[in-house]
């Protein structure tokens, strides 16, 4: 039994739903449009050219689930999955997903993008194994804070290493689907890693390492095996 690793932002979805949570707080007019908007912008940009500082990004994204209420947050997020969600689940990645599934691998989310936002889409795709960044919670209400070390870059291999001892595991076998750079230190890790609608740099990499390269925004799954 193997390990289907996944990357959520896409890879899985045809966006990034760290981002798109964003624009959704600006269009229900809970943060300041103006400043929301560019920060979000900007954290983007930096993000995809690898000089995104992780720590600065998360204590902007995590401000507002301090400032709104448990209850409200979980309004806001179903209504999040219908409008914003919902639509950019890519099939071909829940058919990836069944396929590894029938094959007795187990699926699991590695990404940079907290649990509050990702883990009721884990649950749509019915993964029940995620490795998110952690927002702090006390006594119910989250904090703003981190807790413990964010899945991002290296930080991906420091969540999965602790998750592999855990549940006494390990990466034989392994698979590893990610559309980016940000990625590489974890797709050096697994046994068979494959870029999926990557980023430049991610192709390059991956051309020259002689990585499978696929699509799951085509509309239909590759066949596994992908080694």
């Amino acid at each position: 039994m193997s390990l289907a690793i996944f990357d959520l932002d896409n890879t899985l979805l045809a966006g990034d739903s760290d981002y798109l949570w964003g624009r959704f707080l600006v269009e229900q007019g809970l943060v300041d449009a103006d400043v929301y908007a560019r920060e979000n912008q900007r954290f983007m940009y930096e993000y995809e050219h690898g000089v995104l500082d992780i720590m600065e990004f998360l204590q902007f994204s995590l401000r507002p689930l301090a400032e709104l209420g448990p209850a409200r947050l979980d309004a806001l997020h179903r209504r999040f999955m219908t409008d914003k969600i919902l639509p950019i689940i890519l099939p071909a990645g829940r058919q990836l997903i069944e396929q590894h599934r029938a094959l007795g691998d187990i699926p699991l989310i590695v990404t940079a993008t907290n649990r509050f936002v990702t883990a009721p889409i884990a649950h749509e795709l019915g993964i029940t194994h995620l490795i998110a960044t952690e927002p702090e919670m006390v006594d119910g209400h989250y904090t703003g804070r981190v807790a413990g070390t964010p899945s991002f870059r290296e930080g991906k291999v420091t969540r999965l290493t602790d998750w592999l001892r855990e549940h006494g595991a390990n990466l034989a076998g392994s698979h590893f689907y990610s559309d980016s750079h940000n990625d590489l230190p974890l797709l050096e890790m697994v046994e068979h890693p494959v870029a999926v609608d990557a980023d430049e740099t991610l192709t390059s990499h991956a051309e020259a390492k002689g990585w499978p390269i696929i699509s799951l925004r085509q509309g239909t799954a590759p066949t596994l095996p992908i080694q």
